[in-house]
């Protein structure tokens, strides 16, 4: 053990770390930096060959009994080919509109009852103290001006605490020169740094929630920044004592571009609308990672974060909600972080996802099947489910069939009303969705093709991850490319 400082430390090769850590970052420590040493933990399939054989056989099976039931059910029509096209066509569209429809509205009308129930109220005085834990893995050109973000917070209580995962950049470096005393708002805040071996961001938050002494930490992403009234929004929420956690509201930083504005549609009308909805129920199903906040007694309970998993928030909410507690959602509590600016780094980002919800899935399987144990849980992983195996491979048949369908058989026109009515739902869903946050009006334009372009790839992203999660291929973190903001 070396000092630096009054009070500072720098802890080398340590596993368990116990340090005196005031609550009160007045006091006249002034820096810490801690070093730990940890095993490198990665997420292996078991009899992953054995595994993959099974599900190739099973699906072989499945195929041939169901090629066998149309070749000998179809003589037995007694439409002709093209009728029986037609007449599918309809049925399919029909059932297709029909499912879309009653999914649109639930969440609309949920998302609005929630709109109309939620309160600005005072948090009378409740301002406990609050760690901000960052994980940052090879974050040199963002971590300062995240840093500087939080330092802009409208709360006096809280400090830093910055978790170096293992960087191979020179990240440590400038984190090294945050840490620290800084001057933020309303009072000095202290900023702390642990370095310690790369074993992937569940770890990297365990490190930081177990040194944290306060009740309540708030996690973010290492390329976020919070808007000043993010923590001061969230946390009034907690005095519910049945509330272990709240969901922040995600917005994409770097706009401006193609594909990025795209993505900030979609976290207002696809992400946050849906997250409002759960909100009025108190069963948010993902707590996003750059912006949650957490009892951490709730956090203890389960046994922290879990790293056997690509989507450690998903897996997380879900123990959360299985132990009793209830999530909300707080929309005035704002994270604007990152978006991939590049289709394959988008593509690569929903591939991570997809297949990390499916492992939360498959893992909390138990309590899908067996609503007696915890129905709310129940409720959300079919509700994932659905989302991530059923919605994606039904929305791209039924574009695919009603195309190749009017292609083949002269309703071409159809089309244009097909594009059209989807279109005008959207336009309806991005005017009401930025109307309710106040978000940028131009938005309102990409609702066009967002459906029928935008939503249809990453559908077929999703369709194609759940392929290869369901075969047991290996997968690998990927690292979004950053840029200074």
């Amino acid at each position: 053990m070396k000092n630096e400082g009054f009070g500072g430390t720098i802890i080398e090769n340590l596993k368990v770390i116990k340090l005196f850590h005031p609550m009160n970052v007045q006091q006249n420590l002034k820096r810490t930096v801690i070093n730990i040493d940890d095993e490198f933990n990665s997420y292996e399939v078991n009899n992953r060959q054995g595994k993959m054989l099974r599900r190739i056989a099973l699906s072989g099976v499945l195929s041939v009994i169901l090629l066998l039931i149309i070749v000998f059910t179809l003589p037995k029509t007694v439409l002709s080919f093209s009728s029986l096209i037609e007449y599918s066509t309809i049925v399919a569209l029909v059932i297709f509109l029909f499912i879309l429809l009653l999914r649109f509205f639930g969440i609309l009308f949920l998302s609005y009852f929630y709109l109309n129930d939620y309160t600005f109220k005072a948090t009378n005085g409740f301002n406990p103290f609050v760690s901000i834990i960052i994980p940052v893995y090879n974050e040199s050109l963002v971590i300062e001006d995240s840093i500087k973000s939080l330092l802009k917070l409208n709360y006096y209580n809280y400090e830093i605490i910055i978790v170096n995962d293992g960087s191979t950049d020179n990240t440590k470096q400038v984190a090294e020169s945050l840490v620290g005393i800084m001057d933020g708002k309303f009072a000095k805040v202290k900023v702390s740094l642990i370095n310690k071996q790369n074993s992937g961001k569940a770890s990297a938050l365990n490190s930081g929630i177990k040194y944290s002494k306060a009740d309540y930490v708030l996690c973010m992403d290492g390329d976020s920044q919070l808007s000043p009234n993010s923590l001061k929004m969230a946390i009034r929420h907690f005095k519910n004592p049945e509330i272990g956690a709240v969901a922040g509201n995600v917005k994409v930083l770097n706009r401006g571009k193609f594909l990025t504005d795209l993505q900030a549609l979609e976290y207002v009308e696809g992400l946050n609308m849906a997250r409002s909805a759960q909100s009025f129920i108190t069963l948010v199903n993902i707590i996003p990672g750059p912006i949650g906040l957490f009892r951490k007694k709730a956090v203890e309970k389960i046994g922290f974060y879990s790293g056997d998993t690509f989507a450690e928030d998903a897996d997380l909410t879900l123990r959360i909600l299985a132990g009793g507690w209830k999530i909300y959602y707080e929309p005035a509590s704002i994270s604007y972080t990152q978006a991939p600016v590049k289709l394959q780094q988008l593509l690569k980002q929903r591939y991570r996802w997809t297949r990390g919800i499916l492992q939360s899935i498959r893992k909390h399987k138990k309590l899908m099947l067996n609503p007696t144990i915890n129905f709310s849980d129940t409720f959300i992983l079919w509700s994932m489910f659905y989302e991530a195996l059923i919605w994606p491979p039904m929305n791209i048949a039924a574009h695919a069939f009603f195309i190749i369908a009017a292609l083949a058989f002269g309703f071409t026109q159809l089309i244009f009303f097909w594009w059209a009515g989807l279109a005008l739902l959207d336009l309806i869903t991005a005017l009401y969705c930025i109307a309710a946050e106040k978000e940028e009006f131009r938005l309102v334009g990409y609702a066009i093709i967002y459906r029928m372009v935008f939503i249809l790839i990453i559908d077929i992203c999703k369709a194609m991850s759940t392929v290869e999660e369901f075969l047991g291929i290996k997968m690998t973190w990927g690292k979004l490319e950053r840029v200074s903001q």
